[in-house]
């Protein structure tokens, strides 16, 4: 098992927002974290990540527990983190920004993503607020795989895109799937998060509520009315 998260409750300032969130990511798997806006998705990732402030509970990676690291020292382990809103170095150029990451120049690391993100490789020289929101999606996945992680956090990928650029990223997660990659996704889009995940956990006030399936996903009403319409 690559991460393990049991019973953690966390919390902005003295809001209780995670009321004991349990889940499990194994290794080479897309597990998807699905639920309404506020449910605890964004906070979970965070709090994995040692973004937040977690009261009890523990998180656990590849049989270590975590919780209590510094955010640097958990990146170091190999846990990467996409967040919503991209976040790249926007004056910075994409070359810059592929380099940043990475503890040692590892030009291997940067071609093999470079072949994963053809785009990126034609934009080289090009700042990220040069970029189109897809091309700047891709360098915020781009920059934490040169990181060497082995596990990736995507904190809703096609957030602003067009469907047409959906579909890329997708393609792409898809790829990275296929290269054996681990990756804990949360995603609005429901037709992609069923189209890529293994499992999903659907998220409610905090709480881990249900598991379900891809088919459940796409075709369970009930579950739609309850943890999806907004």
């Amino acid at each position: 098992m690559m991460l393990q998260l049991d019973q953690v409750h966390a919390y902005y300032g003295k809001s209780h927002i995670l009321h004991g969130v349990s889940l499990e990511v194994n290794k080479g798997e897309l597990v998807t974290l699905l639920g309404r806006n506020g449910a605890g998705k964004t906070t979970t990732l965070k709090s994995i990540m040692g973004l937040m402030l977690v009261r009890s509970g523990s998180i656990r990676y590849k049989g270590e527990n975590i919780l209590g690291r510094e955010t640097h020292q958990i990146f170091r382990r190999g846990l990467g983190y996409v967040p919503q809103g991209r976040r790249i170095f926007s004056r910075l150029s994409v070359a810059e920004n592929l380099r940043l990451p990475s503890l040692r120049q590892d030009g291997e690391k940067i071609e093999w993503v470079l072949n994963i993100f053809p785009p990126l490789r034609e934009r080289l020289n090009n700042r990220g607020n040069e970029l189109s929101g897809g091309e700047q999606q891709m360098l915020a996945i781009a920059r934490v795989l040169v990181s060497g992680a082995e596990l990736i956090l995507l904190d809703e990928p096609s957030e602003g895109l067009a469907p047409l650029l959906v579909g890329a990223i997708t393609d792409t997660i898809r790829e990275l799937k296929k290269s054996g990659l681990t990756m804990l996704l949360v995603e609005a889009n429901l037709t992609m998060a069923s189209n890529l995940g293994d499992r999903h956990y659907v998220m409610a006030h905090g709480l881990v509520s249900r598991e379900a399936s891809s088919q459940e996903i796409l075709e369970d009403v009930e579950l739609h009315r309850k943890y999806f319409k907004l």
